[in-house]
């Protein structure tokens, strides 16, 4: 017997308010810790392990030592005179957050109940309505915690509040459409037709995330597309035109959105105190404006740079 949506609870890493590029309107959206792929170019890297964890800003740190007492795992240690953290031995318990003096840890992600989310969300209502805008459960992957993206959705839509999922489609089937029964739209990233380059730069294939996105546009799904523009990933043409190609026979797309790489998620590696695993550039602008072209030709739908 499925949960009660007040008993069901999950990890949540943001709440976003005003948010313009995650659907129509202003929405707010809410970030779900945990995600299958391990993108390079992850501008949330804190949010794919489900556990909290701790950003660390070492140009905070005033090398006290006062994490160091609190810490019950004997995970922190002083190097260079600023407070490090081993992470394997790390659990995300927060103790040295409260202690420190100069604000230099924070604590990302926490268990939250579906209707501790929803009454964050009904302040905002009134410009929903306005707006015609609405709530995107975003991530992560929020089918990595699919009980929970169900019974948030559900109630959202109980107070008939406008309802999106942001997912890259790694997902069993069953998990998605589930899901997708409480999405008024689906926010789809699509990265790369090439299953060997998926691989390489995501850690997972995808097959299943294009047998998904198929699956999903027969059920008439409103969809839109979403593909970052990652320089030394997909930005050649013969990505894009293998891109193009697959929307292309697909019929529910309402709106294509080229999200071009940016760099701003670089100092949030630096905060988990890890090394992303590839370094890239930001896009040249010739480079966008080809592959939209490309992309309005092939599938006749109205492109947009950016969320």
């Amino acid at each position: 017997m499925p949960s009660s949506p007040a008993t069901v609870s999950g990890a949540v890493f943001d709440i976003k308010r005003f948010a313009l590029h995650d659907g129509p309107g202003i929405r707010t959206t809410v970030f779900l810790k945990g995600c299958p792929l391990s993108c390079m170019w992850c501008h949330n890297p804190e949010s794919q392990a489900t556990r909290p964890e701790i950003l660390f800003s070492a140009d905070r740190c005033t090398g006290c030592g006062a994490c160091i007492s609190a810490c019950p795992q004997a995970a922190i240690f002083i190097a260079h005179a600023v407070a490090q953290t081993d992470r394997d031995r790390c659990g995300g318990c927060g103790q040295c957050v409260s202690v420190c003096p100069s604000h230099a840890r924070t604590l990302l992600g926490k268990t939250m109940g579906v209707q501790e989310v929803v009454s964050e969300i009904e302040s905002d209502i009134v410009f929903f309505d306005e707006s015609g805008g609405g709530v995107t459960l975003s991530g992560g992957e929020p089918l990595f915690q699919p009980e929970f993206a169900t019974a948030l959705l559900s109630a959202c839509q109980h107070l008939r509040i406008h309802t999106a999922l942001d997912t890259c489609g790694f997902a069993p089937w069953e998990h998605l459409s589930q899901v997708a029964r409480v999405s008024d739209l689906v926010l789809y990233d699509l990265k790369h037709i090439d299953i060997p380059q998926h691989v390489r730069w995501t850690r997972q294939s995808s097959d299943i995330i294009l047998d998904n996105l198929v699956r999903l546009d027969a059920l008439k799904k409103r969809l839109w597309i979403r593909i970052p523009f990652i320089p030394g990933f997909n930005d050649d043409l013969q990505s894009w035109h293998a891109l193009a190609a697959f929307v292309a026979q697909l019929r529910c797309v309402e709106a294509i959105h080229l999200l071009p790489y940016h760099r701003a998620g670089e100092g949030k590696w630096r905060q988990l105190e890890r090394l992303p695993e590839a370094v890239f550039c930001e896009p040249e602008k010739e480079a966008i404006n080809a592959a939209v072209a490309l992309m309005r030709e092939t599938t006749g739908c109205p492109v947009h740079v950016g969320g």
